[in-house]
């Protein structure tokens, strides 16, 4: 088997797999007598990525593997192709999930005392069923708290390779920056027809017009339910 063959066949699996696939994954399709080295592969990965070039996709990796995407300047025009409202989540989620990224593994106890209010079910509900967090054990002191950390699918989602590729904790000074520190772009709404959306309840009652500024900057629309709101528990 040639190398113009091995390209060819890799390129054909990414496109059919619809998930990234690893080095192993992409060894294992073929047969032991003829089973490509590690070395070979990453070749043919490096010509794959070279094709892309100048095109509208390129190959990507992230911590499951390797995939093709739509490259991430593209998406105001290929997001047209969904009539779908875009995926919108409140800032409670948001930060929680931020939480969850830099300070893992951390219990729901500790999330709450960084935010100063009471994370609601549904939140933990949403990150577990999304994938996104997993709980990864039990802190050992009354009560036995399960412990959260990402996944790896939370790292696909976010077309990250590793943690380390977030910026440092130490140049994160507060909740909001840590927030707008995940790469949410996909996340964020022009608010053509949101402008009067409420924002949710602040972290810290003093620091409040300029953390709802700071949102409205960063185009994350976020819609608490009054109940919710007088109860002092937020939610997605």
């Amino acid at each position: 088997m040639g190398d113009h063959d091995l390209v060819e066949i890799l390129e054909g699996a990414l496109l059919a797999a619809g998930e990234p696939l690893s080095k192993r994954q992409l060894a294992q399709l073929f047969d032991e007598l003829e089973r490509p080295s590690t070395a070979d592969i990453s070749s043919a990965l490096d010509t794959i990525a070279g094709r892309c070039e100048g095109r509208g996709f390129e190959l990507a990796e992230v911590a499951s593997g390797f995939r093709f995407q739509v490259r991430q300047h593209l998406s105001p025009w290929v997001s047209k192709l969904w009539v779908e409202r875009p995926v919108r989540y409140s800032r409670a989620l948001l930060e929680t999930l931020s939480l969850i990224a830099y300070r893992q593994p951390i219990t729901r106890g500790e999330i709450e005392d960084i935010r100063g209010v009471a994370v609601s079910s549904n939140i933990m509900k949403s990150l577990l069923e999304r994938d996104w967090v997993k709980v990864v054990g039990h802190r050992d002191v009354p009560g036995k708290p399960a412990m959260y950390a990402t996944t790896r699918e939370f790292l696909d989602y976010f077309n990250l390779k590793t943690l380390d590729q977030l910026p440092p904790l130490a140049d994160v000074k507060d909740l909001e920056t840590m927030t707008s520190a995940l790469p949410l772009e996909e996340f964020h709404d022009a608010r053509a027809d949101e402008t009067g959306s409420e924002i949710a309840e602040d972290l810290d009652s003093e620091g409040q017009d300029s953390e709802s500024q700071a949102l409205d900057n960063q185009g994350i629309a976020v819609e608490p339910s009054p109940e919710e709101s007088s109860a002092g528990v937020e939610s997605e």
